[in-house]
């Protein structure tokens, strides 16, 4: 449904936990649109594989999808980036796919997000600057190359829990993004919805002098361009303006 300001587009969204979630109000204020975001359970908080993979069982994402329901929403992303690749692609399609069932609206995940936002760049080369520990960094490059995206570099920041990253503030942010870039890169990835970014993804870019995702910008650009509004937005990087 393409937006109005009359009537502007509501996008859902699952977040797990609580970490960051106050990106997507200002998301949601710079663009014009409506954000329902349910919390979703998430057992322990731990970037591992087991607790990841937990994190986003269908159980959870269907939990939330039920307080979703009714609030018409015309799309819905998954919001977390590890807790979708660590299940590998089909399973992120099967989260995907189960959400899309639930709620009869186009549906999607934030690993999925990270994919389409870079084919929407025209992306041939990545870096990715991921806050996760080096194994769960790994599994997200493999899932962006099985997405056809080659990964130049991956760099890991080794934090185990999400509430620690949310507590990265804007120097902690843009310094990260600096040191990780790789001349090589055409873009770089920074994965990890915990993670604030909304506020600062102007400064990333001018600072590395790329284009710049994060996880929570692609989670809602992702959500809007299933929604059918692809329209052009200031103040968000590069992404919101192709």
């Amino acid at each position: 449904m393409p937006n109005d300001e009359t009537n502007p587009v509501k996008l859902g969204f699952l977040y797990p936990g609580y970490a960051a979630e106050d990106d997507y109000p200002r998301l949601a204020e710079m663009t014009g649109t409506r954000a329902e975001l349910v919390h979703t359970s998430i057992g322990e908080d731990a970037h591992t594989v087991e607790a990841l993979s937990d994190m986003g069982s269908l159980p959870r994402l269907l939990e939330g999808a039920e307080i979703l329901e009714g609030r018409g929403v015309s799309s819905v992303v998954w919001s977390s980036t590890s807790a979708s690749f660590v299940l590998g692609w089909d399973g992120a399609k099967r989260q995907a796919e189960a959400l899309e069932n639930a709620l009869g609206v186009p549906a999607s995940t934030t690993a999925f997000a990270f994919v389409e936002a870079a084919k929407k760049l025209g992306v041939e080369r990545a870096a990715v600057a991921a806050t996760y520990p080096e194994d769960i960094a790994r599994l997200f490059e493999k899932f962006l190359q099985i997405g056809g995206i080659s990964v130049s570099r991956v760099a890991s920041r080794g934090i185990f829990s999400a509430a620690e990253v949310g507590t990265l503030g804007r120097e902690a942010v843009l310094d990260f993004a600096v040191e990780n870039d790789d001349a090589a890169s055409d873009v770089l990835l920074m994965p990890d919805t915990a993670l604030h970014s909304a506020a600062w993804v102007e400064e990333i870019e001018a600072a590395i002098g790329k284009p710049v995702v994060t996880a929570n910008q692609a989670t809602y650009w992702e959500a809007m361009r299933l929604a059918g509004d692809e329209g052009k937005r200031e103040g968000l990087g590069t992404l919101f303006r192709v």
